[in-house]
């Protein structure tokens, strides 16, 4: 999964240049006119020995006047978003922006480099660093953009090193495989992927190819179908000398009733949404939440939370799909065919409205957004004790599965 790295600090300290020089190319704007950078800018870059990162250049921190409220308010959305925070200081003034920032980050958790920028102007103070460093435990590194090639090369290695060092160190938020733990060598995983008007033109959507890929790694053997293709499948296995090796049925939720009645039972099922509920989390929350279904009221109000933005049609799962099936499990339950439930929806990382009292959150797979993202939304709203679940799951408790999808692999 792409981390996302973002750069903070104070207005002209330097880190459009610094995400320019890092990035080796010219992605944002450089100006000594203070707040130059508006909107944050994210490259996508490759780190050694860190992986595909979003480097994010946001607005300075110390901005004025009402059009500098708002571009810190976009730097402070970024702020939740990130899985790493690059504070940029210079000419050794750590002041209270700095404080703040810094402050911010730890409690929330997450890895921060100090970076003391323009030090070919003025060096960083040795006994600063050593402050920096006994007091919040930060790691301080000094750096120029206007060094000869090999020394911006060696400045670039450090920051380098230091990312990966800190990346490693911040295993909390660090996602396991897709089918982590129910996959090994010779196993067979059939994949059941409808190809609908709400599948991607020409290619599977993320979750499918993060599930090939782990089969493939652990020496197992992907079986990719759509839904009609199962039970001539299922039958040629059965037939079979000895019976294929079939360890695992995992299917799109939306399909979730068609596929149950089509699989023997004692072939395990499972969905690619719960599989991203276990790889991200917070999975025990979502389970937790699916014990409010039965206890909302017509007239409540159920927030469905995506991750990426698409163009809905009648078949969406999110805004067309859950919603129906919702109301009608709930109008049968209570025997009340006026039964109604009142929704909204988010797409994205926009932002919810949390002054609504929501009586349930239902969050997507999540597959397009990192686990800290997801959880930093998911705690939103656990703060203010609204259930959340997830997509796969209420699906399946609404078709009387869960039993049967939600397991523990057998490791």
């Amino acid at each position: 999964m792409v981390k996302n790295i973002g750069v903070f600090g104070r207005r002209n300290v330097g880190k459009s240049s610094f995400v320019n020089t890092f990035a080796g190319q010219d992605v944002s704007i450089v100006s000594p006119v203070a707040g130059t950078t508006t909107d944050p800018v994210r490259k996508r870059i490759e780190i050694s020995g860190v992986g595909i990162c979003n480097i994010i250049d946001t607005a300075g921190m110390d901005d004025l006047g009402e059009i500098g409220n708002l571009r810190m308010e976009k730097s402070r959305a970024v702020m939740d978003r990130v899985d790493l925070a690059i504070l940029l200081f210079s000419e050794n003034i750590f002041g209270k922006t700095e404080l703040q920032l810094l402050e911010y980050f730890k409690g929330k958790g997450i890895p921060v480099l100090l970076l003391h920028n323009k030090s070919d102007i003025m060096p960083l103070d040795d006994s600063l660093a050593q402050e920096l460093n006994g007091k919040f435990s930060a790691d301080v590194l000094e750096y120029s953009c206007n060094l000869s090639k090999e020394e911006t090369e060696e400045e670039q290695s450090a920051v380098a090193a230091m990312l990966l060092k800190l990346f490693s160190a911040a295993d909390k938020y660090a996602e396991k495989p897709i089918l982590d733990g129910f996959v090994k060598k010779n196993d067979i995983i059939v994949l059941v992927c409808p190809i609908d008007s709400q599948a991607p033109a020409k290619r599977l959507i993320l979750p499918q190819v993060m599930a090939i890929r782990d089969i493939l790694d652990n020496g197992g053997e992907a079986v990719v179908l759509q839904p009609s293709q199962l039970p001539d499948f299922m039958n040629k296995a059965e037939m079979s000398d000895g019976g294929l090796n079939v360890k695992l049925v995992v299917t799109d939720s939306q399909v979730f009733a068609e596929v149950n009645k089509m699989l023997p039972k004692h072939i395990p099922l499972t969905s690619f949404s719960i599989l991203m509920a276990r790889a991200k989390g917070p999975f025990e929350i979502y389970l937790d939440g699916l014990k409010s279904i039965d206890n909302l009221k017509s007239g409540d109000r159920v927030l469905i939370l995506e991750s990426c933005t698409h163009h809905t049609t009648c078949e969406d799962i999110g805004r067309v799909k859950i919603p129906g099936k919702l109301q009608r499990y709930l109008a049968q339950k209570n025997g009340n065919d006026d039964f109604f439930l009142e929704f909204d929806f988010v797409a994205g990382l926009d932002n919810m409205n949390l002054d609504m009292e929501y009586k349930l959150a239902i969050q997507c797979g999540g597959c397009m957004v990192t686990k800290r993202e997801l959880v930093n939304r998911i705690e939103k709203l656990t703060e203010r004790s609204v259930p959340v679940t997830n997509y796969g799951m209420t699906l399946a408790y609404l078709n009387g599965i869960m039993e049967r999808v939600c397991y523990e692999p057998q490791r």
